[in-house]
């Protein structure tokens, strides 16, 4: 299965791309390390897109693109600003239940129903849920209140419902798809993510500041770790037989990468109740992933 392979590339890279993310905001405002993050991917996608082999395909194509743009960025805001104000080993872990997420989702919009193992797995993401707060409260963190929580959470409801809507447009029409090339989705996505950024930027007042210079290589390495997860994750939905709730659980499994190498770089707090949260969520994801099998 070289979807999976794919996924397991794609998560690896995701938790760097995590790593670089808190640490860009940590000397900068939201809004302009998420533009600049936009516009570096749009620039590494640039040479990509004016291959033959990527077709533009017109507003018929465009279309599809647009909505996803809206609703990854959508997505990425509330992450941003949930990655900037809160640890990193409380965003990994609220961010690995997004599997759950495509689950419950593909539970009210197709109507599958889950097995057994799958509730099981439902049932581990909400008592790690439960056993996070309670750490988080260990740091004055009160979940129910916490505005970066509630960001967060809708962030990572955002990006299941991204995740949902990509197979979508990967699967082929006879499987009920949009068919769509998986590089003209990465490349144009990237576009009018930045040219949308743009337009918040000039709009929100007190935010136009410019980044760091000396945080404009995690930046950049935010762009680069991931466009490449990306090309993996858009790589392996396009191939037969790839199941969008495996790969969405295998790419959660960044938050190992992110979670060991953020509680190091940034010396975070608690870390034993929080690895004892974080084993839950893996728990949960082997459960899923029996579960679809």
């Amino acid at each position: 299965m070289i979807w999976l392979l794919f996924s397991f590339l794609s998560a690896t890279l995701l938790g760097f791309y995590d790593v670089c993310k808190k640490r860009a905001l940590r000397d900068n405002a939201v809004l302009p390390v998420l533009f600049l993050n936009t516009l570096f991917s749009s620039l590494i996608f640039l040479p990509v897109a004016l291959l033959p082999e990527v077709p533009f395909g017109g507003w018929e194509v465009q279309r599809y693109i647009v909505l996803k743009s809206l609703i990854v960025l959508s997505s990425w805001i509330c992450g941003y600003y949930g990655m900037k104000y809160l640890p990193l080993t409380v965003v990994g872990p609220i961010n690995a239940t997004r599997p759950v997420m495509v689950l419950l989702g593909a539970l009210l919009i197709f109507g599958e129903r889950l097995n057994l193992y799958q509730w099981v797995g439902v049932l581990f993401a909400i008592i790690s849920f439960y056993m996070l707060s309670r750490s988080g409260k260990k740091e004055g963190i009160d979940f129910r209140h916490n505005r970066w929580i509630l960001l967060t959470v809708l962030a990572a409801a955002l990006g299941a419902l991204s995740g949902l809507y990509d197979k979508y447009l990967m699967a082929a029409p006879e499987a009920g798809g949009v068919g769509l090339n998986r590089l003209t989705v990465q490349c144009y996505f990237n576009f009018y993510q930045c040219l949308l950024m743009g337009i918040v930027l000039l709009k929100e007042q007190g935010a136009r500041g410019s980044a760091h210079p000396s945080s404009l290589k995690y930046i950049f390495l935010v762009s680069l770790f991931l466009s490449a997860a990306d090309f993996a994750y858009f790589y392996a939905l396009s191939l037969p037989g790839a199941l969008i709730s495996v790969v969405s659980m295998v790419r959660r499994g960044s938050v190992l990468v992110s979670f060991t190498v953020g509680a190091m770089m940034f010396h975070e707090k608690n870390l034993r109740s929080k690895a004892v949260d974080l084993l839950l969520v893996l728990i949960g994801m082997l459960f899923l992933y029996l579960g679809a099998r």
